[in-house]
């Protein structure tokens, strides 16, 4: 009998150790792994031939679609956990009123459920607005975080980058270089 339980401890305690190797070679090398995402800017042109997930319909596009017919767009990277990103909402909604202007908004790693619920409360300045769960999106727009917004023109260029929520000074920019 005591033999009998002494081999099924020494077989659990292998197993144990087994496991225990597993896994830290799995851990090894999922760390070792390269994760080094970059831009796809190059002179501080947006790349746009990527599929994005509208976060109403849930439909998806290919984004170059979208930039078409409007002289600026407004890309704002937000997410509804966000601090700062509940500071510039009234910035955004200033800038709205402007018809020249496509609001482009990009939900950043959020939850379709709190992202409609943030636009109800703080309110919805977006034209369109599309899902970036992963954050490669943002990535490629060299984007390093939450809110960061870009003007950009009818061919792409970055006319502007702001990191960080707008401000009253950067929304009195934006109208000046549109009105420029």
């Amino acid at each position: 009998m005591q033999f009998l339980e002494k081999t099924k401890k020494s077989i659990f305690s292998l197993i144990i150790l087994v496991l225990l190797i597993l896994s830290f070679f799995i851990f090894k090398f999922a760390l070792e792994k390269e994760k080094i995402y970059s831009p796809k800017i190059t002179d501080n042109q947006i790349y746009t031939d990527f599929e994005v997930t509208d976060l109403i319909e849930e439909k998806k596009i290919n984004f170059d679609q979208i930039l078409l017919g409007k002289s600026f767009y407004l890309i704002n990277i937000w997410s509804s956990w966000c601090e700062p990103c509940k500071d510039e909402s009234d910035k955004l909604l200033e800038l709205r009123k402007d018809t020249r202007i496509m609001m482009i908004g990009i939900n950043y790693k959020d939850k379709k459920k709190n992202a409609l619920n943030f636009l109800k409360l703080y309110g919805d300045p977006f034209d369109r607005i599309f899902i970036d769960k992963q954050g490669t999106i943002s990535i490629n727009f060299g984007a390093y975080g939450v809110p960061e917004t870009f003007l950009i023109n009818e061919d792409n260029k970055v006319l502007k980058k702001y990191i960080g929520p707008l401000n009253d000074k950067d929304v009195y920019e934006i109208k000046k270089i549109i009105n420029n």
